[in-house]
């Protein structure tokens, strides 16, 4: 038996399924610091509001308030003062800006740079060649009182052709102060959630493990507990003391021995190459509408299912020895039924056998299975990104 497609989608090229099958079983074990980070382990943003100059001709122009205003007000500090703001009406050459820069999820240290983006906040026209003056960036906290973190300033450089009024500054801020992050903590300084736990001591130091989104389940959990208590050495006069605690399908608390708690970076290497033995994931289909991407994992599985979508057209040649001409019976199907072996219902693979047998476009491959799983036909939870 020979199977083709032909459809009425033509003369759509051959379309290879976008489907990344990931098989659990198969694959290999990972660390614990594969698929965990340490909770204080984040990127921060720091803002500000800065004027571009240079500009020609194409900046907010000298009726909009709020660039003249900074622009004289910037001009009285450097001890020449603006008598009247019609004293500037005529400049086009400065556009006030949005600048924000992000701070690495590891933390900075003074003197670092950092890229900067630039954002027009008035009704200029476009930001080509223009120059951002020193502009002091603060934190992302309204309340923090550690005063300006970087200063940023340098040319322009447009971020496309096309979109004149964003731009960046590559390596545009140097850090003033040092963003230190901080990855253990006391019990009683955890998240109530976490310290109100039986197990927590107050007094005991702990690292907290966050296991990153899409292994995020109680199996993973419950595997990166086993696996570090298995590991760990630390125990009393009744035995070894479980130091790893699965808090929630997210996160799971550790507590760092008495004689790592002055230096613990031993302790959390150890802990993030710790290896760890996978459970079988969530079956999980990812569907991003944008891209037209599909991802499946874990064990999905079907019901008996038969699919007509767009009045496809299956051809079947029959018989499946290669046919003489005159010999062969032609049989067009408007469905494809997803149980090929009758062992009542359909696998992964037969999924994508049968979406790529169809060569069916991104955008109805989608379609068909957010419809499977609509009818209860499919059993795998489906993430849709629009």
């Amino acid at each position: 038996m020979r199977w083709s497609g032909r459809t009425s989608w033509m003369p759509w090229p051959p379309v290879v399924l976008a489907v990344l099958a990931v098989a659990s079983a198969a694959a290999a074990n990972p660390r614990v610091g594969d698929i965990t980070h340490l909770q204080g382990a984040r990127s921060n943003k720091v803002m500000g509001l800065g004027l571009v100059v240079g500009l020609q001709g194409t900046g907010d122009g000298g009726k909009y308030g709020p660039t003249i205003r900074a622009l004289a007000e910037l001009q009285k500090k450097f001890a020449n003062p603006v008598v009247s703001l019609d004293d500037l009406k005529d400049a086009k050459n400065v556009a006030i800006v949005q600048v924000e820069a992000t701070l690495p999820e590891n933390g900075a240290r003074e003197g670092d740079r950092i890229d900067v983006a630039v954002s027009s906040l008035g009704p200029a026209k476009s930001l080509r060649g223009g120059r951002l003056m020193i502009t002091p960036l603060l934190g992302p906290n309204p309340d923090d009182t550690r005063g300006v973190m970087a200063l940023a300033s340098g040319p322009l450089q447009l971020n496309t052709p096309e979109l004149l009024t964003v731009a960046h500054i590559s390596q545009g801020a140097t850090l003033e102060q040092d963003w230190i992050h901080h990855y253990v903590a006391l019990g009683r300084e955890l998240p109530p959630a976490i310290r109100l736990k039986p197990a927590i001591q107050p007094d005991e130091t702990y690292a907290t493990l966050v296991i990153t989104q899409g292994h995020d389940e109680w199996g993973v959990a419950h595997a990166i507990a086993f696996a570090i208590n298995s590991a760990s050495k630390v125990g009393s006069e009744d035995g070894p003391d479980d130091v790893a605690l699965a808090v929630d399908p997210r996160t799971v608390v550790v507590r760092i021995p008495p004689v790592d708690r002055d230096n613990p970076a031993r302790f959390l290497y150890d802990l993030e190459n710790c290896p760890l033995v996978m459970p079988a994931t969530e079956a999980r289909v990812n569907i991003n509408q944008a891209t037209g991407t599909v991802i499946i994992s874990g064990d999905v599985e079907i019901s008996p299912t038969v699919i007509s979508h767009k009045g496809l057209t299956i051809t079947t040649t029959v018989p499946k020895a290669k046919p003489m001409p005159g010999q062969s019976q032609v049989v067009e199907q408007n469905f494809v039924a997803l149980d090929p072996r009758n062992k009542g219902g359909a696998s992964l693979q037969d999924l994508v056998d049968a979406l790529n047998l169809l060569r069916v476009p991104p955008q109805d491959r989608i379609t068909i299975i957010q419809k499977l799983h609509e009818t209860g036909r499919l059993h795998a939870t489906v993430i849709v990104d629009k």
